[in-house]
């Protein structure tokens, strides 16, 4: 699953179970097939216009890395 991010943040203010991750990015990204699907960023930052990729997911949630266009 391929995508762009269409918008992204940094959470700082972690809920009390994600304390320990904070900070971390994430982001809305609009899939190559269409739809948006919010997700988690790992490793490279990432910013509006980014091709990112698929990679896991982690308790439900979906794991982005930042790829070439």
């Amino acid at each position: 699953m391929r995508g762009v991010v269409y918008t992204e943040t940094v959470v700082h203010s972690a809920p009390e179970q994600l304390v320990n991750e904070a900070p971390y990015q994430i982001a809305i990204v609009e899939l190559e097939g269409g739809g948006k699907v919010t997700g988690r960023v790992w490793g490279e930052t990432v910013k509006i216009g980014d091709a990112v990729e698929f990679v896991e997911r982690v308790d439900g949630v979906p794991r982005f890395v930042k790829t070439a266009k």
